[in-house]
């Protein structure tokens, strides 16, 4: 055994701290009741109206938040106990989930109920998102952490894989999908639990400088990010990444329901395509996370351009099959890409920048990636509503191809190696 936890310790050092481990332990619980309702809520929004566009709606929706609330988070969290900061926000994003399961047991549930109480969630999210990952340099240290980001990406997307099966055979045990909502509620106390035990010991405390105000020091951030070549062409390429990329995924009800259909269907048949469709991407996530955490000190520049090509070239012939097994194997492949790619980019980032920028840093990186997905979501729902889902999905990947190709030939390609 002990040797067992010596192995494991030398290929991922961030076990080594006690701390670390209590907070990731808590985390997973949380993650698979997060993927649970990542998938019930969707699949329930689109039983109700059958409209793509709606899908598009609560992305905007959950995402809104952080155009607005990322970067003010990113000088506050600076100044704030960034543990103390997550657990409080936690705390908040369960509240939310304990509304949808009030809502979804008494049949009272709405479109605009979700849209709502998605908007809830993203604003905690939008904080506690940018104070989570500014936290795990105190709780590992730097020298192990990107086996931290790599671990808690690891655990992420292994919910990723268990959440949206045991959603589905939540919903057909029970026949509601208010029952995902209250075991989510319930997960996150695990997290919170663990977090009220763990110490941040890698703590450093930033010199004790006069508050130049919110707005001189989110300039300090854009100065630092304009002037790295790497730090830049992350964020430009996760702004692609989440207008153009992530929210063709939300459209995995819409392309279970009406392009992968069959004569034959049933709700349940319905509900287990679905299920199927984000597990297969969440198998890809997990190996790609096991991988970028066992290749912790592989070149980044490799490590992101294969995650790019695997994200892209998926998505592009995902948006030309009607056949369901290929799909599964695509969004595989989509899952591998995106974890690869966000995992590399954190790393890039948060090993490039100073511990007073941070958060500031960190925070412009989350609102590029996800301070934009709100109008992506809306346009990728708008035109898989005009048009059909095929063909939003086909645009997206190929806009994501030329945006990418441009990035790399023009910033990435021109500043310093990623290595």
């Amino acid at each position: 055994m002990r040797s067992l936890k010596q192995w494991l310790i030398s290929h991922f050092p961030a076990l080594a701290s006690r701390d670390y481990v209590l907070f990731l332990v808590g985390q997973f619980v949380s993650v698979i009741g997060t993927w649970m309702q990542a998938t019930a809520l969707p699949y329930l929004a689109y039983r109700i109206s059958g409209r793509p566009l709606d899908l598009g709606l609560i992305g905007f929706s959950s995402t809104l938040p952080t155009l607005l609330f990322a970067l003010p988070a990113g000088v506050l969290v600076e100044r704030w106990d960034k543990r103390k900061t997550v657990i409080l926000f936690q705390a908040i994003m369960s509240i939310q989930a304990f509304g949808l399961a009030y809502l979804a047991y008494t049949g009272r549930i709405q479109i605009w109920h979700i849209v709502t109480l998605a908007f809830f969630y993203g604003s905690a999210v939008a904080v506690e998102v940018t104070a989570r990952q500014a936290m795990l340099i105190e709780l590992a240290g730097r020298e192990a952490l990107p086996s931290a980001i790599a671990l808690q990406t690891t655990a992420f997307n292994l919910g990723r894989v268990l959440g949206p099966l045991s959603a589905a055979w939540l919903i057909s045990a029970t026949g509601s999908e208010g029952s995902v909502f209250l075991v989510n509620g319930i997960s996150f106390i695990f997290v919170i639990v663990g977090l009220f035990f763990a110490r941040t010991r890698f703590k450093v405390e930033n010199e004790a400088n006069p508050s130049q105000g919110m707005r001189s020091e989110f300039k300090e951030g854009l100065i630092y990010i304009r002037h790295n070549a790497v730090v830049l062409s992350a964020i430009l390429m996760s702004a692609l990444l989440g207008f153009f990329g992530i929210p063709l995924l939300q459209q995995i009800p819409a392309l279970a329901r009406d392009v992968l259909k069959t004569v034959l269907d049933t709700e349940p048949m319905i509900a287990t395509r679905t299920s199927n469709l984000y597990t297969a991407q969440g198998v890809g996530a997990v190996l790609a996370a096991f991988m970028v955490a066992w290749l912790s000190s592989a070149n980044k520049s490799k490590m992101l351009l294969w995650g790019q090509i695997a994200f892209v070239f998926p998505v592009i012939a995902l948006g030309i099959t009607l056949n369901l097994n290929i799909a599964l194997v695509l969004l595989a492949f989509v899952g591998w890409g995106t974890v690869t790619q966000l995992v590399t980019m954190n790393t890039m980032i948060q090993m490039q920048v100073p511990n007073d920028l941070r958060g500031r840093v960190f925070s412009i990186y989350f609102w590029a990636l996800q301070g934009v997905a709100p109008f992506g979501s809306i346009v990728i729902g708008w035109l898989a509503q005009t048009w059909n889902v095929q063909t939003a999905i086909l645009a997206g990947g190929v806009i994501c191809l030329f945006g990418i190709s441009f990035v790399r030939l023009f910033f990435l390609r021109n500043g310093q190696t990623a290595a």
